[in-house]
């Protein structure tokens, strides 16, 4: 099983639609405050219908995310790093890190010593990120491809 983690989101709509994806693969999602208020009408419209076929844990601060996911390897992701996503071997457990829109992961993040991998997803020059449910949804089903799409049909 893949975790799904967005720190400090800001776009309901793209919370929403990382969790009709994480229904769609089994994929957990793990958000970490602050984040906006989860009884927003654009979360509800593009995921909240998919709510009880997705595991969405809320974390009080990173500090107690990564607690909740002590045994897994922490990829994160950001346009600075020099690994492409489809060059890392996935494995049962990782935990993919996305950071806030539109600034991404901060240093500290980045810094952090649970945070052992961090990747890129390839674009083109001078782009600034993609959005954050479609960067969510292209490493999700990497890392489910890679992994055999276990319990996929």
């Amino acid at each position: 099983m893949i975790r799904v983690m967005f720190h400090s989101p800001r776009i309901a709509g793209n919370t929403g639609n990382a969790i009709r994806m994480c229904a769609a693969t089994g994929a957990w999602l793990h958000l970490v405050d602050p984040l906006f208020e989860l009884d927003e009408p654009r979360l509800r419209r593009a995921g909240l219908d998919y709510h009880d076929l997705a595991h969405v844990v809320v974390h009080a601060d990173l500090d107690e995310a990564f607690a909740a996911v002590a045994d897994a390897r922490v990829v994160a992701f950001t346009t600075r790093a020099r690994l492409r996503h489809t060059d890392l071997a996935y494995r049962d457990g990782d935990v993919l890190l996305f950071g806030p829109e539109p600034t991404g992961l901060d240093d500290a993040v980045l810094a952090h010593p649970r945070v052992t991998e961090q990747v890129r997803i390839p674009m083109l020059p001078g782009r600034r990120s993609l959005n954050l449910a479609n960067a969510a949804a292209v490493a999700a089903y990497e890392a489910w491809r890679q992994l055999g799409f276990p319990d996929g049909v």
